[in-house]
């Protein structure tokens, strides 16, 4: 059987959106910075990441079904193929948010103050920026990263730990629920336990974000409003967590058969 099948590719494209909204997300702390509307930048934030996580949630059933039409001979071998070729498109779904983060940025910008002058309201921000003449003016807007991009940018002050933590939580991200799925092969006996403890994984790795990275950045954004900051430092340590969060769609790969093993193991220990 042919390992990248139209369903992988669908699928692929699928995570490749997921991952493209989640680093864009980025940019919307630096959009309220440079608005000075910090408030109303979070309010698009969570509506951003509220998407991307129904997003994954909605893809997971089609990934689950590879397992189901899976050959009975060399099983193991054909998933964790077409399963790397999912966790690739992650890092390809990084790519394009990073090469598409200056153009969001100034779109961001237009959004948050639009969100502010309408009273907050979602539904209507997404009125106007779906008609045809903000689609034009969103076309001109369009600009890809340049050298100058990076002016100022300084690794002299790196947040370590920061850098480290965000890799290794976009990682345990990116593979909880295949990770899981593999385990169920591993462990027939315990399949529905591995399969079960994906939503674990997943729901660990996102209160790993919220506690460890997302205050710090936002703190950074609410210093620059409260000019005890700079927009330069803000940016140069979310370019530097982007970098990360595609440094972790790599890690994956490296973890993801590590960690089926040990969702299989551990499942002993339930059933």
């Amino acid at each position: 059987m042919e390992v990248f099948t139209e369903k992988v590719l669908y699928i692929a494209l699928f995570i490749l959106v997921i991952h493209t909204i989640e680093t864009l997300a980025y940019a919307v702390r630096m959009s309220g910075a440079r608005v000075g509307r910090i408030a109303s930048a979070l309010a698009l934030f969570n509506l951003m990441v509220i998407v991307s996580r129904m997003a994954n949630m909605m893809q997971q059933p089609f990934t689950g079904s590879l397992i189901d039409a899976a050959p009975v001979e060399n099983t193991l071998a054909f998933v964790e193929d077409q399963y790397r070729i999912i966790i690739g498109a992650s890092t390809v779904g990084t790519l394009a948010g990073i090469v598409l983060l200056p153009t969001f940025i100034a779109l961001f910008s237009r959004a948050i103050v639009h969100l502010s002058n309408n009273g907050g309201s979602v539904p209507v921000l997404l009125k106007t920026f779906t008609t045809k003449d903000y689609f034009k003016r969103g076309l001109h807007l369009f600009a890809l990263p340049k050298r100058s991009y990076l002016k100022g940018f300084s690794l002299s002050n790196i947040p370590k730990r920061l850098f480290f933590v965000n890799m290794l939580v976009t990682s345990i991200y990116t593979i909880g629920v295949l990770s899981a799925l593999y385990a169920a092969l591993l462990a027939p006996d315990r399949a529905s336990t591995a399969i079960m403890a994906s939503g674990l994984i997943n729901g660990v790795a996102t209160i790993l974000l919220v506690v460890f990275v997302d205050p710090k950045i936002s703190v950074m954004a609410d210093d620059v409003i409260q000019k005890r900051g700079s927009y330069s430092q803000l940016k140069n340590v979310s370019l530097l967590m982007i970098t990360s969060r595609l440094l972790g769609t790599l890690l994956a790969q490296l973890l993801f058969i590590p960690g089926a093993h040990y969702i299989a193991w551990f499942t002993k220990f339930i059933v």
